[in-house]
């Protein structure tokens, strides 16, 4: 009887041993995950976008303007961007950052309507299309005022880079001015040094140059950053630099450049020739501003950008071979662009108790930007319809935080032998961190 009750003993032993032992890996396993969730961080942003547009979509609309003055409106249903950002902190000051971006709801090859090329359907096939990494990179961080960047990064030139997810502006689409002349987002693999001391940001990069074979007459260097190989090409060298102030409470002013050569940062590179002996100096210089207090919200900028060796773009040989997987033009591409642009709404929630109370927002808008991507004529062309004078009015409705309704209407103004564009814009967006 004593050797069973002994027996039974040991046994009950064993059973509460193995029982702590497997709540102590349960929650070993437990304590290990949390841990990794702390360092994980997941977030995004996307827009819907729906658009009546009240002028005709033919390409010859400007070619003749008086033979299309009466056509139909055209709409349009839209995702421009859907982006999941994924992070993580190893520790030691090492991180990890990435952006995944789906544009326009669709992957791989798209046909386009180039109207710099007379209505010619082009099938599109570039890196910066449809689906892409936009972010990647590794950081080490020494200390708030000196973090090095290495990877796939965002070109902070411009107001529209710099704060690029939707409820950054108040318009359905990306500010129009320096999403026409600038890579939008422009995103680039490189080397980035940024910090903060005081009240400043800044950084600099170090990037491949932009893509003289990629710019265009109606566009200037928008599409210089994409490439249609599986690398970006490094055949020249671009930089990058931004400064930020704060000082003024509620206000951020922002001075950013760059600088690189354009021309030969295609293949393949040429030892002889147009490629060969011009460089194709791009510049860029920017001011921009953001206020957000006594529930005013008031952004702007001013772009201006000089290309150096515009003539002899024209003769490039990979931008007239139909062959070549670059952009395919015989326009003219200007030596100068630029970019302005203002606006400001007021959050009339603000003044109900309720809505202030619920933390929603309405804000009135209004916005009017300048802008010219053929801003000097180069070898006595001329593309008159470039230059564009934009307004538009309309509300943005925060239900909460991290959503936006926007609705708007706006109108393009062009020179007195072009017809005038008016659309109406309704979009919802989001953008936020869900972990």
């Amino acid at each position: 009887m004593n050797k069973v009750l002994k027996g039974t003993a040991v046994l009950a032993a064993t059973v509460c041993t193995l029982t702590a032992t497997a709540q102590n890996t349960e929650t070993e396993k437990v304590s290990k995950l949390t841990k990794a969730l702390s360092r994980l961080s997941l977030g995004g942003y996307g827009e819907v976008a729906l658009s009546r547009n009240f002028y005709s979509d033919n390409s010859k609309r400007y070619v003749n303007a008086d033979e299309h003055k009466n056509d139909p409106s055209h709409g349009r249903f839209d995702i421009p961007h859907v982006v999941i950002n994924i992070g993580y902190d190893f520790g030691k000051g090492w991180t990890m950052g990435s952006e995944i971006e789906f544009e326009h709801g669709g992957t791989g090859t798209a046909y386009e309507l180039e109207y710099d090329e007379f209505g010619e359907w082009e099938q599109e096939t570039e890196k910066g299309g449809e689906v892409e990494i936009e972010q990647f990179w590794i950081q080490k961080s020494f200390a708030p005022f000196a973090n090095l960047r290495v990877g796939h990064i965002v070109v902070p030139v411009g107001l529209n880079n710099a704060h690029h997810e939707p409820l950054n502006f108040f318009t359905v689409y990306r500010p129009e001015g320096e999403n026409n002349i600038l890579p939008s987002t422009w995103h680039q693999t490189g080397i980035s040094f940024w910090g903060r001391a005081g009240q400043w940001r800044y950084e600099a990069q170090l990037l491949g140059g932009l893509n003289a074979d990629q710019f265009t007459n109606v566009g200037w260097i928008h599409k210089g950053a994409a490439s249609p190989l599986e690398y970006e090409i490094a055949n020249k060298f671009g930089t990058a630099v931004r400064v930020d102030n704060f000082s003024v409470p509620g206000l951020r002013l922002g001075l950013s450049a760059y600088y690189g050569h354009s021309i030969g940062n295609s293949a393949p590179r040429e030892a002889s020739g147009i490629t060969a002996t011009n460089k194709g100096a791009v510049f860029i210089g920017s001011f921009d501003f953001t206020y957000n207090d006594h529930n005013w919200i008031v952004r702007g900028q001013a772009d201006y950008g000089h290309l150096g060796d515009a003539e002899q773009l024209n003769s490039m040989y990979n931008r007239i071979n139909k062959q070549s997987p670059y952009h395919h033009s015989t326009r003219i591409v200007s030596s100068k662009a630029y970019a302005i642009g203002i606006e400001a709404g007021y959050d009339v929630f603000s003044q109900i108790h309720k809505t202030r109370n619920s933390k929603q927002k309405l804000y009135v808008f209004g916005r009017y930007e300048q802008y010219n991507p053929y801003a000097e004529k180069v070898l006595n062309a001329s593309y008159d319809y470039t230059d564009v004078k934009r307004m538009a009015v309309g509300l943005n409705y925060y239900p909460l935080p991290q959503v936006c309704v926007k609705a708007e209407y706006s109108q393009r103004f062009l020179k007195s032998k072009y017809n005038n564009e008016p659309s109406v814009n309704i979009g919802v967006a989001y953008a936020g961190w869900f972990l």
